[in-house]
């Protein structure tokens, strides 16, 4: 498969239009759950951020699809505009069930530029590592009931497979524009993870203004806080793996995210330091 031949853009298209699942978010199988899982969820502090996320994400996928000129891949864009837009649908239908308060969600609309989706993909990428490693753990150490957390599975899923459309989308539209060596790739990469990482850290500083239009919603507000006693090695390791069963799913012959899996895998490599100043094992 070449990167920016008409063959690649088939299957990369063609993929993600075939694997999407129609459902409503209204009829999942949601759980009855007692008090204490109630107010678990209900000390999470990210929901306000992860809904805004989603509403927004939804606007501008949707209508940035609506200035790609390609058919092909303006409709499988749209598609992923459904998807975003049911991604919000689902969390207020759970917000809902069980009674979560969240703040007035107000603010402007979002940016609609190829600059923002461009952007909106690198910070996905962020995004769907950290909380494919966050749901991981959620699922080993029984947060919730494993029949609420596999309803997050219809999301975890859906990310994934954006994820594995937007790296081989750019890397499709820089081999259009004559972008095809592997330095100014990678010099391309490194800039929109930066940008996305720069963005990221300016939304959630505490002295930050306005609203958050797009961009991160699980993995960067205070997730966290759900875990104790979880070393970061446990949390990298469970991101490097879930992001690998994930993706695992996704045709072989398509690219895939690589930058942050290798950056964790490179970091648990690393000797472990106690206080005593000598190396522990990298396990522990």
């Amino acid at each position: 498969m070449t990167d920016g031949s008409e063959a690649h853009k088939l299957l990369f298209c063609q993929t993600f239009i075939a694997t999407h699942r129609s459902y409503d978010p209204a009829t999942l199988p949601w759980p009855a759950l007692d008090a204490g899982s109630i107010d678990r969820l209900r000390s999470i502090p990210f929901w306000d951020a992860a809904l805004r996320a989603e509403r927004n994400a939804g606007i501008m996928v949707s209508r940035f699809a609506d200035m790609v000129s390609d058919p092909l891949i303006r409709e499988a864009v749209a598609l992923q505009g459904v998807e975003e837009t049911r991604h919000a649908n689902l969390l207020e239908t759970m917000l809902d069930r069980y009674g979560i308060q969240v703040a007035p969600q107000s603010g402007g609309e979002p940016v609609i530029s190829k600059r923002a989706f461009l952007d909106f993909g690198y910070e996905e990428c962020i995004d769907s590592f950290l909380g494919f490693g966050i749901f991981g753990l959620a699922r080993q150490i029984q947060i919730f009931i494993p029949e609420l957390t596999d309803i997050f599975e219809y999301v975890l899923l859906e990310e994934a497979r954006h994820v594995t459309f937007f790296v081989n989308w750019i890397a499709y539209d820089r081999a259009q524009r004559g972008m095809r060596s592997k330095p100014v790739q990678a010099a391309a990469t490194a800039l929109g993870y930066l940008r996305a990482v720069r963005r990221i850290v300016t939304t959630f500083q505490p002295q930050a203004q306005g609203t958050k239009l797009q961009g991160v919603g699980f993995g960067a507000e205070g997730a966290f806080r759900m875990f104790g006693g979880i070393t970061w090695r446990q949390f990298l390791q469970s991101c490097v793996d879930e992001n690998d069963r994930y993706l695992s799913a996704m045709d072989p012959q398509l690219l895939r995210p690589r930058v942050l899996a290798t950056m964790a895998r490179f970091a648990l490599r690393l000797p472990t330091f106690g206080r005593s100043g000598r190396t522990s094992p990298a396990s522990t």
